[in-house]
This record gives structure tokens, sequence and C-alpha cells, in this order.
């Protein structure tokens, strides 16, 4: 009889070592399946039964789309067991695990108050009195460009590494989810500029590190102080709204939509692997057609009496 705990280990080492996933996807699956193991009755593989009733225990726990992510930590290991034929048989293979989701627009920032933002991140660099205070206005200042003007996860901003940047030709190489590589041009030259200026007065800790945003340890920045930073800026510009990194992709994505931009290209941008994926900004830019068409249409100006 096969142990979970070994099991889980076994699986855990393919992840990271065969399949080669990030930090985080590891992170993930082992703790879904910590959870899996605490909840068996026994040490041994569960059965179809347990396995019913842990998801139906999932259901009443967590958020349908936390619930969705943590039945396909469940369904990957056990098809892994499966296929290693470690198991011979998948008790997941027979229960339904299909359910809807509510689907809930992604949040974006409006051009103004990204304007506002990165107006507060230059305003701190130009106000910047000493030598620290000037490379780390600088840092944050190219790091906000950087997010909107790429769309780029705030993992895939923090990960980056001096050799996958060429400013000279404005492009930058992406190592997404999986490991799937995407390379995005840069066309502002006002990014560019800032980018160019922040590698040329930052060299020094960027060659020792390897990494491209460094924190004052001379290590990779953190995606919590990408957030911690954008927060701060939002009180320093009184925005009154809560904003993560992830709201600059969203409002790339939407934005570039509503430049009438193809939906194929933008998926690329984004290293969505499926085009299902970014339709969701699609009934985003809908909503915008609609306040347009309510409150902009020459109809609007007429008067008809009759």
């Amino acid at each position: 009889m096969t142990i979970l705990k070994e099991a889980i280990a076994d699986y855990l080492a393919h992840c990271e070592y065969q399949k080669k996933l990030s930090v985080k996807s590891i992170k993930a699956y082992t703790i879904d399946l910590k959870q899996l193991k605490q909840y068996a009755i026994s040490e041994n593989i569960p059965a179809k039964t347990e396995i019913t009733a842990y998801i139906v225990h999932l259901h009443k726990t967590y958020s349908p789309r936390t619930a969705k992510r943590k039945i396909a930590s469940i369904r990957a290991f056990l098809n892994y067991l499966e296929f290693e034929e470690i198991i011979s048989e998948n008790p997941i293979k027979k229960i339904k695990t299909k359910f809807q989701i509510p689907q809930v627009l992604p949040r974006t920032i409006s051009l103004v108050t990204i304007e506002n933002i990165l107006r507060a991140a230059y305003q701190e660099l130009k106000q910047a009195q000493t030598i620290y205070a000037t490379s780390t206005a600088l840092r944050n200042a190219a790091m906000l460009e950087l997010l909107f003007a790429t769309g780029l996860r705030v993992s895939e901003l923090c990960s980056l590494n001096t050799d996958y940047i060429d400013l000279e030709n404005g492009k930058i190489l992406i190592m997404g989810k999986g490991s799937k590589e995407r390379v995005l041009q840069i066309g502002n030259q006002e990014v560019l500029s800032i980018l160019r200026r922040y590698a040329g007065e930052n060299a020094k800790h960027i060659r020792e590190t390897g990494c491209f945003f460094v924190n004052r340890l001379s290590s990779r920045i953190s995606e919590q102080s990408v957030r911690f930073l954008i927060k701060r800026l939002c009180v320093k510009a009184d925005i009154d709204q809560n904003i993560t990194p992830h709201m600059f992709r969203h409002s790339f994505a939407t934005l570039l939509l509503e430049e009438d931009v193809d939906i194929r290209y933008i998926q690329r941008m984004l290293g969505h692997s499926s085009i299902l994926t970014t339709q969701i900004y699609t009934q985003v830019t809908v909503e915008k057609q609609r306040q347009i068409l309510t409150t902009k249409h020459p109809r609007n100006k007429i008067v008809v009496n009759m």
C-alpha cells in the first residue's frame, strides 16, 4: 500500500526537478497536498469516497475559485500517481468536479489614475536629496513604467534578470508561468529613457546580483515591496482606491482593446496559453461601450417634439 506522505514528496520532487515549476507553484501544491494529508483518515492514498468527502469540504470552506484550484492540485497529483503506476486506479476520475465559478471582471485603473501614480513617482525622483533616495526613486519609477508598458505580472517584474533585458533594442525576455518564454518590445521612449537611466546609475549593484530590480540590501526586489510602493504613492497622489500591481496588467489589456488592438496580440503579450483567459477583458470593454453609447452618442443632442 502506497503511503500518502511519501507519494506527495515524490510528486513535489517531480514538479520541481522534472516539470521545472516555479517556486510559487511548488508552494501552492505543497499547501494543497498537505491539507489533503491532514484530512485523510489513514496514511494511505485516499479512496474515491474520501476524495469525494474532501471535495465537499473544500466547497464548504473556500471560495469557488480557491476550491477549484485545490481540486486541480489533487487531480494533478493523482494523475501523476496513475501515470507512474504507483496506483492502479485513479479515485478522482469517476468524481464529477466541474462546477460554475461566478465570473469576476478584472479591476482596472483609469488612465488618469495611472498618470497620477506615475506623476507621484517622478515627483519623488525630482525631490530626492541624497544618492540613495535618488537611486530608490529611480528604481520605483522604472518599475511602475515597466508594469504598465508591458502588462507584466508582478512576479515576472521581480524575477527579471539583467541578461533578460536588451535596453539598446528595447526588448525584454519574460519567463512566465510554467517557464513559458515570451519577448516584449518597449515602444515608448520615455519608458526606455527611465529604464536606461536606472540601469546606468545602478550598474554596479545590478551586475553584482544579476537581478535587474534590486532593493537596499542589493538583492532581488520582493513582490510585497512593489505592492507597498503602489499603496504609498496612491496616498501621496490622494487616490482613494485600493490599487494592486495586477491592476496595471488588467489596465494594459483593456486599454489596448479599447484602442482596437487584436485580442490575439494581447493574448501573446500577456502570456496567456488560451485566448479564453484573455477574452474576459472584452467584457470590460463591453461595459465601456455601454457607457460611451449612453453618455456620448450624438442622438442625445437630438430633440424630437412629437
